[in-house]
């Protein structure tokens, strides 16, 4: 059995790990390339910005779900807090990667979108099942998001509530490094969707959306800025500082 698996290992290769060629067969263009190369390159362009987010949208969902279920679980709090700050971590970062893909798509050509655009069909990102997924993992909605609510759950498990953590701030240790990587993944989500907001005005205007929606004015109406709780508590030492202040 060892040998087998060390035969395989050797055999493996950078292609063959990644498997490059079913990665790079996965960009169908459907504007004809015989009718013009660059637009239908543009649309290439197009899929492969549309394809890396959603590659990024499964690893950001996977590390929140795995932060989120350590923030719930009732064994070492130190310890499942700590694993959890560093996956909320690498989820800002892996939203600002977000964000600059949007940013790169500012360098499609109008005139070259607007060509193949009809060819998108009712295609939309709206329809993104990772991005529901995300939205409920992060946004505030009738109740609070799933992230915030095992956030509160690993502070109550210490003896805290969220107030506490805000007002003691460092002093309390993990919980309050929790605060903080939520805040920081909450700031990156909200600025990817403006980024988007953006785009979206930039290169289609008031026009309706490919999937039947009124385009900007859907996302706009959509940009929520997560963990409105939380905020709300870090406002309260200033307040706590004022009505103390000899000034």
């Amino acid at each position: 059995m060892t040998e087998a698996v060390t035969e395989t290992m050797t055999d493996l290769t950078y292609s063959t790990y990644l498997r490059m060629d079913t990665l790079l067969s996965l960009q169908q263009t459907r504007f004809p390339e015989s009718t013009d190369r660059s637009v239908a390159l543009a649309e290439h362009f197009f899929i492969v910005a549309h394809q890396s987010c959603e590659l990024w949208l499964k690893q950001i969902v996977a590390d929140l779900r795995l932060a989120r279920d350590l923030l719930n679980a009732p064994g070492d709090p130190a310890g499942g807090a700590e694993d959890g700050v560093e996956l909320l971590q690498r989820a800002a970062e892996l939203l600002r990667v977000l964000h600059e893909q949007v940013i790169v798509l500012e360098r499609l050509p109008l005139r070259h979108f607007v060509r193949f655009r009809p060819y998108l069909g009712t295609a939309s990102g709206a329809q993104s099942q990772q991005f529901r997924v995300l939205g409920r993992l992060l946004e505030d909605g009738p109740e609070t998001s799933e992230l915030y609510r095992a956030f509160l759950a690993d502070a109550d498990r210490q003896g805290l509530s969220a107030a506490d953590v805000c007002r003691l701030g460092v002093a309390c240790g993990g919980p309050h490094r929790v605060a903080e990587a939520l805040l920081d993944v909450g700031n990156g989500y909200w600025r990817w969707k403006v980024a988007h907001l953006g785009l979206v005005t930039k290169m289609v205007g008031g026009q309706q959306g490919t999937g039947g929606t009124s385009g900007e004015d859907y996302l706009l109406h959509r940009i929520t800025l997560p963990f409105r709780d939380l905020r709300q508590l870090r406002g309260n030492p200033h307040t706590e500082v004022l009505a103390t202040s000899p000034v």
